[in-house]
C-alpha cells in the first residue's frame, strides 16, 4: 500500500512539473490596447511618438533608426537595424506590445515575434503628409492615447498648412538634387516616390529627379543636365562619403556646384516622417529662399 502511495506521489509531481514547463513555453497574454506596460519601439518615427506622448517609460526596446531624443539609444537596449531584426532579441525584452513600421524586417524574424503571441501593431512608413498623419495616430491609438495622437496629428497637419500658406506665392521654384550617397564615385539622387523628393515639394522646391522613380547613380553629363540650383545632402553618424560633395565632379559641374549652393541636414531630422517633420521641412525651406523671411524652426 504504502509502495502504492509513493508510486502516486512520484506520478503527481511528475505532472506538477510537466505542467510547469508547459506554462513557462507558453506565450504570454496579449496585452490589450493601453494596456501594454513593456513596448518594443522599432522605427525611428515610432519611438519619437511615443517619446513625445511621454511614453518613454514603457519602451523597454527600440531600433538603431531610433536617433531622437539622442537618449533613447543610450537609456534603452538595442533591438538591431530595422531591416535585419533579431527575434530573439526583441523577445529576450518580454514585451507585451511591439509597434512596427512598415518595412521592418527580415520577414521571418518579424513572422517569429508575431507567432510567439505578443501583441504586434504594424504603422506606416510612407513618405505622405497623409501617411504621417496615419502613423501618429495609430501608434498613440495602440498605447491607449488616441486622444492625445488626434490632437498630436492635428497640431502637425496644421504646421503644414501653415508653410504652405507661407509659400503660396513663392515664385520660380529653386531646383533642387538630393544626393543620398555615392555608387562607385557617382552621386545617387533621388526620384519620385522617395522621402526626399515629399520634403522637396512641401518645403516648396522642384525636384530635378521627379521623372525617375527611385535612386539613380548619375554620371557627370547626367548631373549637369539636370541643371540644379540647390544640391541637398544628409548627415549621418559615421557616415562622411559626402562630407566634401563639391569635391565629386558630376556635383561640382553642376550651376549648384559652381555657385556653392549646398544645404546639408541631418537625415532623421529632414527623412524621418515623425513628430519634427513639419519643422524639419519649414527648415529647408527657409534655406532655400532666405529672401522670404520664414521663421526657421530649427527643430534640430
Amino acid at each position: 500500500m504504502k509502495g502504492r502511495i509513493a508510486c502516486w506521489m512520484v506520478d503527481m509531481l511528475r505532472l506538477g512539473f510537466s505542467l510547469l514547463a508547459l506554462l513557462v513555453l507558453l506565450p504570454g497574454p496579449v496585452s490589450a490596447e493601453g494596456d501594454a506596460r513593456r513596448i518594443v519601439a522599432v522605427g525611428g518615427a515610432v519611438t519619437e511618438i511615443l517619446y513625445a506622448l511621454g511614453e518613454e517609460g514603457r519602451i523597454v526596446g527600440v531600433d538603431t533608426t531610433s536617433t531622437f531624443p539622442e537618449r533613447a539609444l543610450r537609456e534603452k537596449p538595442n533591438v538591431g537595424y530595422l531591416r535585419q531584426l533579431s527575434a530573439e532579441g526583441v523577445l529576450a525584452l518580454s514585451p507585451d506590445l511591439v509597434i512596427l513600421e512598415a518595412g521592418a524586417g527580415p520577414r521571418e524574424a518579424v513572422a517569429s515575434i508575431a507567432a510567439a503571441g505578443l501583441r504586434v501593431e504594424r504603422v506606416p512608413t510612407g513618405h505622405s503628409v497623409a501617411e504621417l498623419d496615419e502613423k501618429v495616430r495609430r501608434v498613440a491609438a495602440a498605447v491607449g492615447k488616441a486622444r492625445e495622437g488626434e490632437a498630436m496629428a492635428e497640431g502637425l497637419m496644421s504646421a503644414f498648412d501653415r508653410l504652405a500658406s507661407d509659400l503660396r506665392d513663392v515664385g520660380p521654384r529653386r531646383r533642387v538634387l538630393f544626393v543620398l550617397s555615392l555608387v562607385d564615385g557617382r552621386p545617387n539622387g533621388a526620384g519620385r516616390d522617395t522621402g526626399a523628393d515629399a520634403v522637396i515639394r512641401l518645403a516648396g522646391g522642384e525636384n530635378v529627379l521627379a521623372d525617375v522613380e527611385g535612386y539613380k547613380a548619375l554620371s557627370l553629363e547626367a548631373a549637369v543636365a539636370l541643371a540644379p540650383d540647390v544640391i541637398l545632402v544628409v548627415s549621418r553618424a559615421g557616415d562622411d562619403a559626402l562630407a566634401d560633395p563639391l569635391s565629386v565632379p558630376a556635383l561640382a559641374a553642376t550651376p549648384a556646384g559652381r555657385a556653392g549652393a549646398v544645404i546639408r541636414m541631418d537625415a532623421g531630422y529632414l527623412l524621418g516622417f515623425g513628430p519634427r517633420t513639419p519643422a524639419a521641412v519649414r527648415d529647408l525651406a527657409a534655406r532655400l529662399y532666405p529672401d522670404r523671411g520664414l521663421e526657421a524652426a530649427h527643430g534640430r
